[in-house]
């Protein structure tokens, strides 16, 4: 069939033969109806980028015309210094002066009459990194933990109370050159004591935030042959001194006496 350009302009369909020089004109028209639109959008697109970039250039040469706005000044007032020699802290207000004295010394007093324990480590009250390191499921790992956080030193008093309770308390210094190796060690120890079953847990107080926890093993450990062993434990650190408290016996461990006990502590420190 072909198509012919009608005095209106509309195209109308007659036969299919055509006369010379019809199918040029109408092939240009079919093609004019078919041309793709894409040519228009990138010329608004390109059009919407150049404004930007004008924008943005005018933006610039207003902002280079305007004044510089002063910065305020990094210096602060200086202070005066203070006259005269200040007087150093005593020894009772100095907490480094006390804990780089004798360890022992700030360890809580055994209770009067009160019975030694079966392990006691040494009789004068320190306790070697190896034979601290002992107290730990895995020796090797908790000795070169030791040796990495800087050790020290290591205090310990220990006593047996009613038939079968006993109390440990360990203060574990470190030179903290590298590392804070007593807060290091009060977070692991808080981490292994809450994650024991049946536990509740309440901070001691006076040792600030997050730097001493009381816990209570509800949960007795229990083996074919022996009496049901309770628990309780504390952790805390205060400068350079990690504490620990232990506490066992054959019956529930009473809140009220693991609180005691860190409370003492923590407050001779």
């Amino acid at each position: 069939m072909t198509a012919v350009v009608g005095e209106i302009g509309e195209i109308e369909f007659a036969g299919e033969h055509q006369e010379p020089g019809t199918a040029g004109e109408t092939g240009d028209v079919a093609r004019a109806a078919r041309r793709p639109r894409g040519r228009t959008t990138l010329m608004i697109a390109a059009a919407a980028v150049l404004g930007v970039v004008a924008g943005t250039c005018a933006g610039y040469l207003i902002q280079a015309e305007r004044p510089p706005t002063a910065l305020p000044s990094l210096s602060q007032p200086v202070v005066p210094r203070a006259k005269g020699e200040a007087d150093p802290l005593p020894a009772s207000q100095d907490r480094q002066v006390r804990l780089d004295g004798d360890l022992r010394e700030l360890l809580i007093d055994r209770p009067r009459n009160a019975r030694d324990v079966d392990d006691v480590p040494d009789d004068d009250g320190w306790m070697g990194i190896s034979e601290y390191a002992k107290r730990y499921e895995d020796p090797a790992s908790t000795f070169a933990g030791l040796v990495a956080d800087d050790f020290r030193r290591s205090a310990s008093v220990s006593w047996r109370f009613d038939q079968y309770g006993g109390v440990y308390i360990n203060l574990t210094q470190f030179r903290q050159v590298s590392t804070l190796g007593a807060s290091i060690w009060a977070e692991n120890g808080f981490h292994w004591a809450g994650r024991e079953a049946g536990t509740r847990s309440w901070p001691i107080p006076g040792t600030g935030e997050h730097s001493g926890t009381a816990y209570v093993h509800d949960t007795p450990d229990r083996k074919a042959g022996y009496l049901p062993l309770y628990s309780a434990q504390a952790h805390a650190w205060r400068g350079d001194v990690y504490v620990e408290i232990f506490v066992f016996d054959t019956k529930p461990v009473p809140k009220a006496k693991i609180m005691d006990l860190a409370k003492r502590q923590v407050g001779k420190l």
